[in-house]
């Protein structure tokens, strides 16, 4: 599967020249210094042109009780593939994500959620993905969430998809 990567990237567009696990926990430093207590949710989410598949993942930090911010990554691949594949693509990009920063997140007691832009409702498409994504998911011992609760995959990350 031939893949383009990008870097990942504040919301302002500024680039994150260092890995993400070093800017994830400059961020977590920060956040407790002023008081917050985070909450981590990744999500991706994927968009189908002729030249491939569009996937946006975002890391999504939540502050309780105060709002929150976003890290993005894009990353294309110039296969076609179908829609199961892409939606099981998609969850294990953010599984990735999620088993890079997992043993940090724990060091600081940070809960993490891995979103999947997944529908539980059988008349979508995505459905046909759903216990799959769940399973794998749930075995590598994340909390799943799926639509309507997927908010890093199906809002935050859509937002982002080329």
């Amino acid at each position: 599967m031939a893949k383009k990567y990008t870097m990942w990237r504040k919301l302002s567009g500024e680039r994150i020249s260092g890995e993400i696990l070093e800017e994830v926990e400059n961020i977590i430093k920060r956040e407790r210094a002023r008081g917050f207590k985070l909450k981590v949710c990744i999500g991706t989410d994927s968009q189908e042109h002729k030249s491939g598949v569009d996937f946006a993942s975002v890391i999504v930090f939540l502050r309780e009780r105060n709002g929150g911010f976003m890290l993005v990554e894009n990353t294309r691949i110039t296969d076609k593939i179908s829609i199961k594949e892409r939606m099981i693509t998609e969850v294990a990009k953010s599984i990735d994500i999620a088993y890079r920063l997992c043993d940090m997140l724990d060091r600081y007691g940070v809960e993490l959620e891995v979103h999947a832009d997944i529908n539980t409702d059988p008349k979508f498409k995505s459905n046909t993905a759903l216990s799959e994504a769940m399973g794998y998911i749930k075995s590598m011992g994340y909390e799943f969430k799926a639509k309507p609760d997927a908010f890093a995959s199906s809002s935050c990350a859509d937002r982002f998809v080329n």
